[in-house]
């Protein structure tokens, strides 16, 4: 083992390899290893299927490779994102069959890109499948993380615990992306100041929070769970509503940023998109990651491609090998070669690279009066009034 880790996350590395070289973290695929551990943590993919539930198929196949190897009185806390039920139905009747163990659900609910801060920042919430077993993984969170711990009653309302955390924000983003939307469509707004403004609205114990509008939401959460959440109430005999308006609101968000780039290169007549070359800044759909699963870039730069745009592609986050399973695109060496000679610079991911990159070298290399493009970057009033002091255009998602 060397201690290495393909996966983009600030701390990340450091961590890893700061224990792979001290002997407190040892890394194999022989389930058997399980039979000697204090606690279990089942971690694994819940993709979408095809009908819009949860696809448990890496889930079981986990429990079952484990459950020979368990012994009686260990912990087994479930992480991965399920329908509630889950934990009751499927998991705890394969693992009664080969041990007496205590069994947990607590939702994971670190965000990618601040993961290591927020391991033990975030509380951890824990629904046993019996009280005991609740007492036990409480402990565990406190004792190996000094995290606070939220319990509730059973392991449905854990996990929808998870559902509802990651439908409120795509919720929250699908209402920013339709406040955007009003912005650019009376003209003079700027969305940020709207939302900055709404949020200073006191409501019980806390103030309004409206998200921030972009080009789109990603990942492997956001883009499922509230389909989750629809199917699940279909199961129930539920019509619900928002799930679906919040997957087609920010599903559609590449597509009306497209159409703002192409309205603002074409306007004045005297080009086509085939003149335009196009510098897009960030592949992973999160800034300051490697993650482009989903990625809302992806679906962003096929619609540029049909409609002719010549396209240069760079992330520093993104290997070559992650690229290439997103999109035909090759990535650009840097940030210089990608914005040379480029008629609009579009910022997709809010990469902090990106920020630190100089405005007056990106104006000295890119062409004369070039658009830039923010779909992610959320630039202050003042880094937009030197864009356009350096004789550059500026146009926002709603700003």
């Amino acid at each position: 083992m060397r201690g290495e880790t393909p996966i983009y996350e600030p701390g990340l590395a450091t961590l890893l390899g700061g224990a792979v070289a001290g002997g407190s973290l040892e890394i194999t695929d022989d389930a058997a290893a399980a039979a000697d551990c204090d606690v279990v943590l089942i971690t694994v993919g819940t993709p979408l299927s095809d009908d819009g539930d949860a696809d448990l198929g890496q889930l079981t196949a986990a429990v079952e490779g484990l459950a020979p190897h368990l012994q009686g009185g260990q912990l087994v806390i479930l992480k991965c994102t399920v329908p509630p039920g889950t934990t009751r139905d499927l998991v705890l009747p394969i693992l009664a069959a080969a041990a007496d163990v205590h069994l947990a659900f607590c939702p994971e609910r670190i965000a990618e890109g601040r993961a290591v801060e927020e391991l033990t920042r975030i509380p951890v919430v824990v629904g046993g499948i019996n009280e005991e077993s609740t007492k036990r993984a409480c402990l565990f969170w406190e004792r190996t993380l000094g995290v606070e711990t939220v319990t509730v009653n059973n392991p449905e309302a854990a996990e929808l615990v998870k559902l509802a955390d990651n439908l409120w924000i795509d919720l929250n983003i699908a209402l920013a992306n339709e406040l955007a939307k009003l912005s650019d469509g009376i003209g003079g707004i700027d969305v940020l100041e709207v939302i900055r403004a709404a949020n200073t609205l006191p409501k019980l114990d806390h103030n309004v929070n409206i998200l921030l509008p972009s080009l789109g939401v990603g990942g492997a959460c956001l883009t499922k769970d509230p389909w989750f959440v629809r199917r699940l109430g279909e199961r129930l005999g539920l019509d619900l509503l928002t799930p679906e308006i919040s997957r087609r609101v920010n599903d559609a968000m590449p597509a009306y940023a497209v159409e703002l780039i192409e309205r603002h290169l074409t306007a004045d007549g005297d080009r086509t998109p085939e003149d335009c070359r196009i510098a897009v800044l960030g592949l992973a759909f999160k800034s300051d990651t490697g993650d482009c699963r989903f990625t809302p870039v992806a679906p962003a730069l096929e619609a540029l491609s049909r409609r002719g745009f010549r396209l240069v592609l760079y992330d520093g986050c993104v290997s070559a090998a992650e690229a290439a399973a997103v999109t035909d695109l090759p990535l650009a060496p840097d940030i210089e070669s990608a914005v040379k000679g480029a008629d609009c610079v579009a910022y997709f991911t809010g990469h902090q690279e990106f920020h630190d990159f100089p405005l007056d070298r990106l104006a000295a290399l890119v062409k004369p009066g070039a658009l830039v493009v923010d779909g992610r970057m959320f630039f202050s009033r003042e880094r937009i009034a030197k864009i356009e002091e350096l004789g550059l255009r500026f146009k926002g998602i709603g700003r």
